[in-house]
């Protein structure tokens, strides 16, 4: 093998990984305008009511309201394995299946408190899968929340380069 073949493939790689999450770093609801979700209708509108359990909009701005169910689709289609898609597409119809069997409506339709309460007897269930599912979701829930470009510029004040840059100042020598 030639080393500076090896090198360069290094470089290109690394150079890739550094690009590939920089669509995440602070997005807002326009980088989706594109984008075609493979998740289904119902599913996406599930994901959406769940993501609006999680934090929901009221006097201040929500997950629905910044896009935070869209970021979780292209999160979940283009960063997570088939495994993980699959899984959480069963759990978003186990959710409809458990809203139409206790209280006889779609999750959709629930209140807050119908569908928190089932969001967490799936974080306290002994099944591996729905525990999977509401860690997943919960946690990037809050990440695609707290990197929107709306929380961050309004709620969070951040700054890509805090301070000032004074250039030309004067020297006493």
């Amino acid at each position: 093998m030639n080393r500076r073949d090896i090198l360069k493939q290094f470089l290109i790689a690394s150079g890739g990984l550094i690009a590939l999450p920089s669509w995440a770093a602070e997005w807002s609801l326009k980088d989706f305008a594109g984008f075609h979700s493979s998740f289904s209708i119902s599913e996406q509108e599930i994901l959406a009511s769940v993501t609006d359990t999680i934090i929901p909009g009221g006097e201040s701005i929500g997950a629905v309201s910044v896009g935070v169910d869209k970021f979780l689709q292209k999160l979940i289609d283009h960063c997570y394995v088939k495994e993980v898609q699959d899984n959480l597409k069963l759990q978003l119809a186990g959710l409809e299946t458990s809203a139409q069997n206790i209280y006889g409506k779609s999750f959709i339709s629930c209140d807050q408190s119908q569908r928190q309460e089932l969001l967490l007897k799936r974080s306290a269930s002994g099944n591996k899968n729905e525990k999977d599912f509401f860690n997943l979701v919960k946690s990037e829930t809050i990440r695609g929340f707290n990197t929107s470009k709306e929380v961050m510029s309004k709620y969070l004040r951040y700054k890509v380069a805090p301070g000032h840059y004074y250039g030309c100042v004067d020297v006493k020598s």
